[in-house]
């Protein structure tokens, strides 16, 4: 997943910000209590979706897929006075341990929790929205740019994560598992649409960058 040399993002990471008290202590914990915990954000990311979202200044977030509440608490420190980040996540296991940490991090009143498939949510949350974290399952991120698309207002951002998929995506289209071509039709997809600005970031496991024209 991680494409650096160890000894280059560790010196990165010396040079950067220190991860917030309540990022450590979610981190800490995701990896303690979690089956799957790479799935967490994690630092470098983390303090990038952090500068995005300060650089952005967002009225409105909207994330797709939690897991642990990590890089939804990241990308709510850039809301404006009086915003919302809208996170969706289909796991209602998770729901205690974001929760609590959300609370910790004291954004009580700055993210709401929506549990559920996230095709059937989406249509229910009606704000515009400056920034999209794209971070579930790997098969529906067309759908779900899709059904986002047009209500990300202009010059706001759909970022999805994963789009290098530990490097599957090199391998040849017919020997692609499912995710993996998902995957790689969705970086294609972006690319090819003439309504969007777009970088892939190589950060990471990879960050597909969108900006609405």
């Amino acid at each position: 997943m991680d494409f650096l040399p160890k000894e280059i993002e560790e010196y990165a990471l010396k040079n950067s910000d220190a991860e917030l008290d309540a990022l450590y202590q979610l981190n800490r914990e995701t990896h303690v209590k979690m089956t799957m915990p790479q799935m967490l954000s994690g630092h470098m990311q983390g303090l990038m979706l952090q500068m995005f979202s300060k650089m952005i200044r967002p009225k409105n977030i909207l994330e797709i897929g939690t897991f642990t509440g990590y890089s939804a608490i990241c990308l709510a420190q850039g809301l404006q006075e009086g915003g919302k980040l809208h996170t969706v996540d289909i796991n209602e296991e998770f729901s205690e341990i974001i929760l609590r940490h959300v609370k910790l991090a004291g954004l009580e009143g700055k993210i709401q929790l929506h549990i559920g498939p996230a095709v059937n949510i989406l249509p229910t949350i009606k704000e515009e929205f400056d920034l999209v974290f794209i971070d579930a399952d790997k098969e529906n991120y067309s759908t779900y740019y899709d059904m986002v698309f047009p209500r990300v207002k202009k010059g706001g951002y759909i970022i999805a994560d994963n789009v290098l998929w530990s490097g599957k995506i090199l391998n040849s289209p017919m020997k692609m598992d499912i995710e993996t071509r998902s995957l790689f039709d969705y970086s294609h997809k972006i690319n090819a649409d003439p309504r969007v600005e777009n970088v892939l970031l190589p950060l990471r496991d990879g960050l597909m960058i969108a900006r609405k024209k």
